[in-house]
């Protein structure tokens, strides 16, 4: 057994104080923290249009949306009717305007009179009903309906206001249509998805409604809403946009904050499992490299090891091992430095901090634009054809979350490896099994975390396999036209199945320190993460013997998901 293991808190000094840096990144840290977007309750209304729409807002109005109501700004209402006034103008010009008196994508040379400007939009529709794969989650359709209505009350798209509030009163009764996930490649939009939304405002279409699938039409009924009959350029405005991929991409971004704070409390469970060095996370050492997101990662990780008797200084380290005296070489018995693992963490971490910090810049950017196309200006009078449903921009932000994540699912799974190692965990168990005599009859029989670890190096295989950049597999469709695509849906699905990965890793990892934490001892740990290990044995009891563990992984990844476990370390430390 190691010796600082052996010796237990004798060999120790106290807790070296923290300075004036320490105390200041701390606080830092906890004031970053101490509104988590999980903990905010959702507002009364939300205000669709005046261009204010927030990635917090999208995801806690996807997660909530039974308990908020989402309106429609009332300037919003006079810019959409004046562009729709702008359009009848022109149509009555009898000039070609692209997707509404022009056929669509490579056929935009084939013009039709006024008169067919209806019947091409149902057309439109009908012809994209071509999704496949498994049903988008609830929250990522209450996030895509959300997002949608939000760029088309911009009042550039020249749809109606009675369109965009029908939209919103689905959203607000939560009648949501079933969108198959797969089927767009992110530009012109996500047309295949989108047509899903636009179906179900003309009353076609399957819903989730109360409970159940039901006929769109029967769900719209029950509440009083009128399917509506869409005019000239509002289906292609309701489908020709950067929504699901944006809607996709709100929730992994929110999520993604979530697990950035579970890694800094695995990776502070995890230095007093390995009897870690606590001196790597030192102000000194953050403030020479200094980039917001790994001094906050660093601060956050010393202020749940505060009060630790197991993670010790760099002073009690050294105190800790012989002095070399006048031998020319001396074995020391504790390492004064850990391996990249824990000591590289905030370096991870705050990578996945700094990146989110951007990207959710470039969502928000998303989010509040008009995304469909052609777009019509009331103050030049003017219609102008472009490209700003391409979800370039969206792609990019998704490809780089989901490496960063992937990332930090690596990091979680290499400290695993170590704690659950007899040759790396400091005389921790083996597998972390209970401790037993030799001449226990149980002795030899168990097998602990083997298979929990086993089962986190396939996730996280998994996860990195996935950071492979969607963005880069463009390929030329629809007769050449759309000949350069971002595959920015592609991008935000990885995004979230990278999310949903390694809230599963982050699980196994943490019921695995909880057990470390228990062999020992658990009155041993460090203030915030003494409050991590109380939660996670609310509901996970210690594993004295092998038994299944899956429901384990289930219950703490949910803790994770919610944002409890992260919060009983903010409030309780």
């Amino acid at each position: 057994m190691h010796d600082l293991e052996r010796n237990g808190a004798q060999t120790r000094s106290p807790p070296c104080p923290a300075d004036d840096r320490q105390d200041a990144m701390t606080q830092q840290a906890e004031d970053q923290d101490a509104k988590p977007a999980t903990a905010i309750a959702p507002p009364e209304q939300l205000v669709v249009g005046s261009d204010t729409l927030t990635v917090e807002d999208v995801a806690r109005h996807a997660r909530d949306g039974h308990e908020a109501r989402a309106t429609l700004d009332a300037a919003a209402v006079a810019r959409m009717d004046d562009a729709v006034a702008l359009k009848h103008r022109l149509i009555a010009t009898r000039q070609p305007i692209y997707g509404v008196t022009t056929g669509f994508g490579d056929s935009c040379i084939r013009q039709i009179s006024p008169d067919k400007a209806a019947r091409l939009q149902r057309n439109l529709v009908t012809y994209h009903l071509n999704g496949s794969g498994p049903p988008a989650a609830p929250d990522v359709v209450r996030a895509t309906m959300l997002i949608r209505a939000n760029c088309l009350a911009r009042g550039y798209s020249s749809v109606r206001p009675a369109v965009v509030e029908l939209l919103l009163s689905c959203l607000n009764a939560d009648i949501l249509p079933v969108i198959p996930e797969r089927g767009s490649v992110g530009a012109s939009g996500d047309l295949v998805p989108l047509c899903y939304v636009a179906n179900m405002l003309t009353g076609d279409g399957q819903v989730h409604f109360r409970g159940e699938l039901c006929p769109a039409s029967r769900a719209l009924a029950d509440v009083g809403l009128e399917p509506v009959a869409l005019e000239a350029k509002e289906a292609l405005a309701l489908i020709n946009g950067t929504s699901f991929m944006s809607g996709f991409a709100a929730l992994a971004i929110e999520a993604s904050r979530e697990l950035a704070a579970v890694a800094d409390i695995c990776t502070a469970l995890a230095a007093e499992a390995l009897l870690g060095n606590r001196g790597h996370f030192d102000p000194v050492i953050h403030e020479q490299k200094p980039h917001p997101g790994q001094v906050r990662s660093a601060a956050r990780i010393r202020f749940l090891l505060a009060g630790s008797q197991l993670s010790q200084d760099h002073p009690q380290v050294l105190q800790a091992n012989p002095e070399i005296g006048d031998r020319g070489y001396l074995h020391l018995t504790h390492a004064i430095q850990d391996r990249y693992s824990l000591r590289c963490a905030p370096h991870v971490t705050g990578v996945l901090l700094d990146t989110l910090e951007w990207v959710t810049d470039w969502l928000n950017t998303e989010i509040n634009s008009t995304n469909d196309n052609p777009l019509f200006d009331v103050d030049s009078q003017n219609v102008y054809s472009g490209g700003n449903f391409y979800g370039g921009h969206v792609g990019q932000a998704m490809d780089a979350l989901k490496v960063a994540v992937a990332s930090i699912g690596d990091l979680l799974d290499r400290q695993l490896a170590l704690v659950v190692d007899e040759k790396f965990n400091h005389g921790l168990t083996p597998n972390l099994v209970d401790r037993h005599a030799d001449d226990d009859q149980e002795m030899g029989l168990h097998h602990g975390f083997k298979g929990m670890q086993i089962a986190c190096s396939a996730l996280t295989a998994e996860a990195l396999k996935l950071g492979t950049p969607a963005t880069a597999f463009s390929r030329s469709t629809e007769a050449h036209n759309q000949d350069k695509v971002s595959m920015g849906t592609i991008a935000a699905r990885d995004a979230r199945d990278v999310v949903d990965l390694v809230r599963h890793i982050a699980a196994i990892h943490l019921s695995a320190l909880c057990q470390a934490a228990d062999l020992r001892g658990a009155d041993r740990l460090g203030r915030g993460t003494a409050a991590a290990y109380r939660l996670v044995r609310k509901h996970v009891a210690f594993a004295d013997s092998d038994r299944r563990m899956d429901s384990d992984i289930a219950v703490l990844t949910e803790l994770i998901r919610s944002g409890e476990l992260r919060r009983s370390c903010l409030e309780e430390a």
